[in-house]
């Protein structure tokens, strides 16, 4: 997928989601994310939108100016959907004026902004779409390509040192002596060796022995990588190898799904 190919799809999924939490209750428990309502979810998205639509429509070299623009949801829920839409829009035009090397501030130190929150977006669509399908009880589903890529911006960014830098306790927990999880989409081209080492997990793109594995369809792989489903309930994912292992590596996204 390319910096379109990602925004067209945040543009869609933005639409179901908007569709599916228009009116509706703002203190709804989001059981994939414990401490949050309803209302937390779609202020989270929405925002985010926002702030990523002033990054690359400013082309801003740092961060503090989107993040002092913070843009709350509307306390009514029956404005969420058009909300909703506007932000996915809003962040659709920015794109559209931006090529693929302006210079636009990102925190993995790849200097690569539009591609970087281009993806970004893609991937928030893709997990937080999965929350308020849990939350309001609909049908989640995601095509295997896409379900790869939004796995890749999953792994790539957990495992980034922008990222590692901007959250030391979750670097931390991180660490190991060579450790490897292998993940295998089974119905789309995606493979992931993870190596845990005492300064960083080292992600390669490639086929290889490990000490565990976990194989299966890309989007049951994306939902229980990212807590959104437990492992018990994807009967269609296969592990071999060291389950106390896995089970670490899964329990220590627990702040992701706060």
């Amino acid at each position: 997928m390319d910096t379109s190919s990602y925004v067209k799809s945040v543009v869609e999924q933005t639409s179901t989601f908007a569709e599916w939490v228009d009116g509706r209750d703002a203190a709804t428990p989001v059981p994939t994310c414990p401490k949050w309502t309803l209302a937390d979810l779609v202020d989270h998205v929405g925002a985010t939108h926002r702030m990523v639509a002033m990054l690359v429509g400013e082309q801003l070299s740092e961060p503090s100016k989107a993040f002092a623009a913070y843009v709350p949801a509307p306390a009514d829920s029956s404005q969420w959907g058009a909300w909703m839409t506007d932000g996915a829009a809003a962040a659709k035009q920015a794109f559209d004026a931006a090529a693929d090397d302006t210079p636009v501030w990102d925190p993995s130190g790849a200097a690569a902004g539009v591609p970087f929150w281009s993806r970004r977006l893609f991937g928030e669509a893709s997990v937080h779409r999965a929350d308020a399908a849990v939350a309001l009880d609909r049908r989640y589903e995601l095509a295997p390509e896409p379900a790869a890529a939004a796995l890749e911006d999953w792994l790539d960014t957990m495992t980034s040192g922008g990222y590692w830098e901007n959250r030391p306790d979750f670097a931390d927990g991180m660490r190991g002596d060579g450790q490897t999880l292998h993940f295998h989409a089974t119905d789309a081209p995606g493979e992931w060796l993870a190596r845990r080492e005492q300064d960083r997990v080292v992600l390669d793109r490639t086929h290889a022995e490990a000490d565990v594995t976990l194989s299966g369809p890309a989007a049951d792989l994306l939902l229980v990588l990212s807590r959104r489903c437990k492992l018990g309930a994807a009967p269609s994912l296969e592990l071999h190898g060291d389950r106390a292992l896995l089970d670490s590596w899964i329990d220590h996204m627990d702040w992701v799904s706060d």
